[in-house]
């Protein structure tokens, strides 16, 4: 008798080990980092585990009416989510309500108070001198950044400033005195720098002392302060006023983050009157943001631009500081003394019109009023977890039933598969909970509860695939093998379609709809990974039992049950009657 060939199917059939083995020491390790990160249980959104609910009504001034409208509730939305996002809150839900209404859901676990008293306050926008900056956690680099000039002269200079300077004041904190020098040495082209030298020499030796410990202070903060960190973003320059030097972050052109001292504010957000993105077809500066500003604002404007022009790189920068965070910080080459300004600097189409925005803003009659603040308590949170998890565990029950009663032996496999797929679930869900904040809502819940059909489906198709094969009159270990390859490219495809609508939700919807979608999305891959890695080897390893292999009638697989043909026969052909020889 031959030797059955050895190939692909062969080693597969005879190492389904190894993929059982894959699959527990992965699930051992996601165990383990789970418990060893202290997050044994998965976060819980707002409506699970309560938290606060704020409506915020869009006020006008009089005669603004028109002030309301989608463009400014978006910049609004925006800019509330970067406040809250700041304070480390995750699971934080922004969105408009209608035409003047934004709903803030902002879970438990969060200072409430600072939460409200940070979204429900109006922006404030500042133009500041920039007076030393230095890439976050790096030397002094080089960053290329935007520029402005007067659009009246119809030349918009796109051309990059070095950041690095032969004045010491341009360089970083690693470098000597640098910070120092910038503060000490009037280089702030501020009004409050240009004081005479007669007003220096007659300042007490009190306020000189106390002007060295505000610079202490301010180089310890400086020297501290890594823009990489969130908290460390929000907290930068936190309760400074308008008329003080401070610390800040922003993004520099290299989209990396980048930390600032910048001097007191020379112009307010309210002193420009209009600013929108436009594409220069005049020059080749592509997209830029132009600014017209008030008459009070005009003046402001020329004065700082022409100190800032007599300065070197980085001091001939001015900072836009939108609630303590740089978003742009163009440099001047000329004072700007027409009342309006352009920005350029390769802006894309989005940036161009996002700092208009972020400037439109800073200039709107526009204020938010609370209007209810509804606490969601974890006591109603909890009802309706326990609600959810009584209907998964009535919807899982119900599916077990089932596949006891129609597949018998089968059932085992299905009920261990859907076990594994469980504790995946959990165990990937609780750690996302500290590594990406995710949180578990009750829509969640609810795209976990259906997971459990597609799962389920899954095996079904394989197990009538199986069926299938003993109908013909195969034997279950070769009609495992000849199954496996059409049930595998319907599963595939069928998960493929479910994962398909889970991303579109996702991406298409906001909101607590977005768990709904995130849920079904992962669990429709964990269906994939668990069929491959452990049902398809777990029926490989039970068909060479004897208990399945000859089709008990527990087995589930009884080809009496089953209607199976007749096992097929070879029989030989009759060999042809011998020829007799003629005497």
């Amino acid at each position: 008798m031959a030797a059955p060939k050895k190939g692909r199917n062969a080693s597969a059939q005879s190492k389904p080990g190894r993929s059982l083995a894959l699959i527990l020491i992965a699930i051992a390790a996601l165990t383990g980092g789970m418990f060893a990160s202290g997050h044994t249980t998965p976060r819980l959104g707002i409506d699970l585990a309560g938290g606060t609910s704020i409506t915020l009504r869009a006020v006008p001034e009089a005669g603004q009416e028109s002030a309301i409208n989608k463009t400014n509730m978006d910049t609004a939305v925006d800019i509330m989510n970067r406040r809250v996002n700041g304070l480390g809150v995750s699971e934080t839900e922004v969105q408009t309500q209608g035409t003047r209404n934004i709903i803030v859901n902002i879970p438990k676990g969060t200072n409430s108070d600072e939460a409200r008293k940070q979204v429900g306050t109006t922006a404030k926008l500042y133009f500041r001198p920039v007076l030393a900056t230095e890439a976050s956690g790096a030397a002094a680099a080089a960053t290329p950044s935007p520029s402005a000039s007067s659009s009246a002269s119809g030349k918009a200079s796109s051309s990059a400033s070095p950041s690095g300077s032969a004045s010491p004041s341009a360089t970083a904190t690693s470098q000597g005195r640098a910070v120092s020098d910038a503060l000490k040495d009037d280089a702030t082209p501020s009004a409050s720098s240009s004081a005479s030298g007669d007003a220096k020499a007659s300042a007490s030796p009190s306020a000189s002392a106390s002007a060295d410990a505000a610079t202490s202070k301010l180089e310890a903060q400086y020297a501290a302060l890594d823009c990489t960190k969130p908290k460390a973003r929000a907290a930068a320059g936190q309760g400074a006023k308008p008329t003080d030097t401070t610390v800040a972050c922003g993004k520099n052109s290299q989209n990396q983050w980048q930390k600032y001292i910048l001097g007191p504010a020379q112009v307010d957000g309210t002193d420009v009157k209009k600013a929108q993105a436009i594409y220069n077809t005049q020059t080749a500066a592509g997209w830029t943001v132009t600014m017209d500003f008030t008459s009070k604002g005009a003046k402001k404007f020329a004065d700082i631009t022409g100190q800032l022009a007599q300065q070197q790189s980085p001091q001939n920068q001015f900072a836009i500081v939108l609630d303590g965070e740089v978003i742009s910080d163009p440099y001047v080459r000329q004072a700007l003394t027409g009342g309006n300004a352009e920005i350029s600097g390769s802006f894309t189409q989005e940036e161009a019109q996002g700092l208009a925005n972020v400037l439109s803003y800073g200039a709107l009659p526009l204020t938010f009023k609370e209007d209810t603040v509804t606490t969601v308590t974890a006591a109603l949170g909890g009802d309706q977890l326990h609600a959810g998890l009584v209907a998964g565990a009535i919807g899982l029950a119900l599916v077990v039933i089932y596949l006891v009663l129609y597949y018998r032996g089968l059932s085992l496999i299905a009920i261990a598969s859907l076990m594994v797929s469980a504790i995946l679930t959990y165990v990937i869900m609780a750690l996302l909970g500290p590594t990406i904040h995710f949180a578990l809502n009750l829509p969640a819940v609810c795209g976990a509860i259906v997971a459990i059909g597609i799962t389920a489906d899954s095996f079904i198709v394989f197990f009538e695939r199986i069926r299938d094969e003993i109908r013909e009159g195969r034997s279950l270990r070769p009609a495992v093998e000849r199954a496996w390859p059409r049930a595998r490219r319907t599963i595939l495809v069928s998960d493929f379609v479910s994962f398909l609508a889970a991303a579109v939700l996702f991406i298409v919807t906001v909101g607590k709809v977005q768990g709904f979608a995130f849920t079904l999305g992962l669990t429709t891959v964990l269906d994939v990974v668990v069929v491959f890695l452990f049902t398809k080897p777990l029926m490989t390893i039970l068909a060479r039992r004897k208990f399945f292999a000859e089709g008990h009638s527990w087995s589930g697989l009884d080809p009496k049950r089953l209607g199976a043909k007749p096992p097929l026969r070879r029989t030989r052909r009759p060999s042809a009657p011998a020829e007799t020889k003629e005497a």
